[in-house]
């Protein structure tokens, strides 16, 4: 029986450490003013986590949290955004809706991060040049309208 892998993610200054076991759900690109505002980029490279999969190891007392989506048409998806109160770099984003934990790609050391799609890509800002599917909200398995929008050459 093969082990099952382990990651390691942690905030800037390190005071939040997170383990994240075996693969995450999704991993892909959101473009929504929400998510581009949060991350201070023009996309934001997330991956998406079973709850169970996620735990903090140490400075769970170091984590505050901001609930929704401020300036966004995407009030049907809560997010519940996590920092480090030291050095306010971010931890991880819980979305209950989707039953899913975000934690950004950035984060996690020794992850080879392989996009599998874009969300929110009508509201991009920065077009990205690859063949991956775009959709305009989310997939449909993760709620969303599954609505495609053409991959430009």
């Amino acid at each position: 029986m093969s082990k099952e892998n382990e990651f390691r993610a942690a905030c800037f200054c390190g005071a939040v450490q997170i383990s994240l076991a075996g693969n995450p759900q999704a991993q892909a690109y959101c473009h929504c003013d929400s998510c581009r505002r949060w991350s201070a980029g023009p996309v934001n490279a997330f991956t998406l986590w079973q709850p169970e999969k996620v735990k903090v190891l140490r400075g769970e007392n170091m984590i505050r949290s901001f609930e929704g989506n401020p300036g966004s048409d995407h009030d049907s998806v809560v997010s519940e955004r996590k920092w480090c109160k030291r050095c306010g770099g971010h931890v991880f984003t819980a979305h209950p809706t989707m039953g899913m934990i975000d934690v950004p790609a950035v984060l996690i050391a020794n992850f080879d991060f392989e996009p599998g799609f874009h969300v929110h890509y009508q509201e991009s800002v920065h077009p990205m040049p690859d063949r991956l599917t775009r959709f305009r909200d989310l997939p449909a398995a993760a709620g969303g309208s599954g609505q495609e929008m053409p991959v430009s050459s």
